[in-house]
């Protein structure tokens, strides 16, 4: 038993030094769906992210007050939708701040996230600041371990599993994809392959009638 605690013991110091660099990529993880960006005065800008079939998302916008200390005016407050790949609408407000929303794909592929700032005379710019997390990252971990009242390490080992799962899915989603490419390879093959064998019938086709009107040109002109 003194053995085996021993061991324990062991790993479970090792665990803990591999910790910190867990948490360290976690956070970049966490953060990577953070930007800022300009948005002209009656434009618009559309922001894509490909997302799995089933997984979770989350977003959060917000429109820089260009005035400190005052509330945002209307002509800087902005309009936003977010559409699946099937057209179908997860989000929409209209003249808003700030806002966020959260849904569980219910299909995989590109969903759009635009933004359109309404028309002003002078035009100005929006800045807007836009996080957007989807898959492990938008998970929110801190309300789970309140939730749960479970240990940091017993926490840490449940990031590290989500991350593992989420890697499964996202191998097995670019799988499938790839045998979409496949199947589209083939069929637009056998489509080349189709017109190629049709574009040398008509050639022919159009070779055997000028040699017909050549011969009967001469036939008629007693050539030949």
């Amino acid at each position: 038993m003194r053995i085996c605690s021993e061991g324990l013991r062991d790993s479970m110091g090792r665990l803990r030094n591999r910790i910190p660099i867990t948490v360290a990529l976690l956070q970049m993880v966490a953060f990577a769906g953070a930007m800022r960006f300009d948005l002209q005065s009656g434009s618009s800008k559309c922001i894509a992210e490909d997302i799995n079939k089933n997984a979770m998302t989350v977003g959060k916008y917000s429109v820089i007050n260009p005035l400190d200390g005052y509330p945002v005016p209307d002509s800087h407050k902005t309009t936003i939708r977010v559409t699946s790949p099937d057209g179908h609408h997860y989000h929409y407000a209209d003249s808003v701040e700030n806002g966020d929303f959260a849904f569980t794909a219910a299909e995989g592929g590109n969903y759009m996230t635009c933004f359109w700032a309404p028309e002003h005379k002078p035009p100005f710019t929006l800045s807007i600041d836009f996080d957007w997390k989807t898959g492990f990252a938008a998970k929110d971990w801190s309300k789970v371990a309140k939730k749960d009242q479970i240990e940091e390490m017993e926490l840490e080992l449940m990031k590290l599993l989500d991350t593992v799962t989420s890697i499964h899915d996202e191998m097995y989603y670019l799988r499938e994809r790839e045998e979409e490419m496949q199947v589209l390879n083939r069929a637009t093959n056998s489509k080349m392959a189709t017109f190629s064998f049709l574009s040398i019938f008509v050639c022919l086709c159009v070779a055997g009638m000028q040699l017909w009107h050549l011969k009967t040109f001469f036939e008629r002109k007693k050539l030949i």
